[in-house]
């Protein structure tokens, strides 16, 4: 369950509480998410417990959440979760787009790919520069000079950044040049990992684990939210199943079951979802019209000469096509894809609720 504590509650009323909680031997911890202070309770507590916490003056409310996952769950926060990046709105009534290459390779490439967004009103770009891959062999990325090309490129095409961050040592490096930091699927059970992450003020993009169940997924953005940071974004991305005709197998079904498991935002990547270029077009369109927030898609000036996922980088002319056709089924949703949001904040329509 989770105990809510009054803004106003003095310092006093909190250690008379925490004093009561201790003598429960139930474990509970601070977290700072949604504007107030909060209490997790790792156990229910039964009747004659409950009576006796209740008559705190610091408590606000308690609620009972059943899962394992608390802070991630309707039950304890049942609105959407939404925030700015940038001005751009995440969770929100418009359907977010993120587009780039896996990797950053070298300026040229990059700044095409930027300029090619913005002319599209695109304003979301993706692109690693430590890229964790199976062979130790393959292009790792650029490194440091990655993240300085992806964030040059960006401020002059006036895009939000998101790359991946692979260790905990290189948080504070990432955090200088990205927007939002993506968690890959390699590490979405790196706890101690997420941890850390939960520590810092930017949205973090967290990817579904592989070979990942639903609500594993949901217990590792737990991990973050129980440090602080309430700015988390879903990202499925396929999952390995029996079937190996494609590089994984889209879970278009997770996208409802999350959107109604949970408050937070969620996005599809049908690029590593099926890791072929000819399904990443109705996988992008079956993720939306399953209710994702957002999509993210890999795209590249040349996808033969790409260092890495050039079979399922789609060529920017073939983008544009699949931005259009999103465009028109987001409408027939009620929503709209965030390079049409400037037509609707012209006339200041309220698209995201803080």
């Amino acid at each position: 369950m989770i105990i809510s504590l009054k803004p106003d509650a003095s310092d006093h009323e909190k250690e008379k509480l925490f004093e009561q909680l201790h003598l429960l031997e139930h474990n509970c911890f601070y977290t700072g998410i949604y504007g107030q202070q909060s209490l997790v309770l790792s156990k229910s507590l039964n009747a004659d417990e409950l009576k006796a916490i209740s008559a705190s003056p610091a408590i606000l409310k308690i609620t009972p959440v059943n899962k394992e996952y608390k802070l991630a769950s309707r039950t304890w926060k049942d609105s959407p979760t939404t925030f700015s990046v940038k001005g751009q709105c995440i969770g929100g009534k418009a359907i977010n787009i993120i587009a780039g290459p896996c990797s950053v390779e070298n300026e040229s490439q990059i700044f095409q790919t930027a300029e090619y967004l913005h002319k599209l009103g695109i304003k979301f770009i993706r692109g690693g520069a430590y890229k964790p891959r199976t062979s130790p062999y393959s292009f790792q990325g650029l490194g440091k000079e990655g993240l300085r090309l992806i964030r040059k490129a960006a401020d002059e095409f006036d895009l939000r950044v998101v790359t991946e961050v692979i260790d905990s040592s290189l948080i504070d490096e990432i955090y200088e040049y990205a927007d939002i930091l993506q968690v890959g699927s390699r590490n979405m059970q790196n706890f101690f990992f997420l941890k850390q992450l939960g520590k810092i003020d930017k949205p973090i993009l967290l990817k579904r684990g592989m070979a990942s169940k639903v609500e594993e997924w949901l217990n590792a953005a737990e991990y973050i939210l129980s440090e602080g940071n309430g700015k988390i974004i879903l990202c499925e991305r396929g999952i390995k199943t029996f079937d190996n005709s494609m590089r994984n197998t889209m879970d278009i079904g997770a996208i409802p079951l999350v959107k109604h498991l949970s408050h937070l935002p969620v996005f599809a990547d049908p690029s590593h979802g099926t890791g072929r270029r000819n399904m990443v077009g109705p996988m992008a369109l079956a993720a939306i019209a399953a209710g994702a927030d957002g999509i993210m898609i890999e795209i590249h000036p040349n996808p033969e000469k790409a260092l890495s996922d050039g079979t399922q980088s789609l060529y920017l002319e073939q983008f544009k096509d699949l931005v259009e056709k999103m465009d028109k089924l987001a409408a027939l949703s009620g929503r709209l894809t965030d390079n049409q949001v400037k037509i609707v904040t012209t006339q200041k329509t309220e698209l995201c609720v803080e």
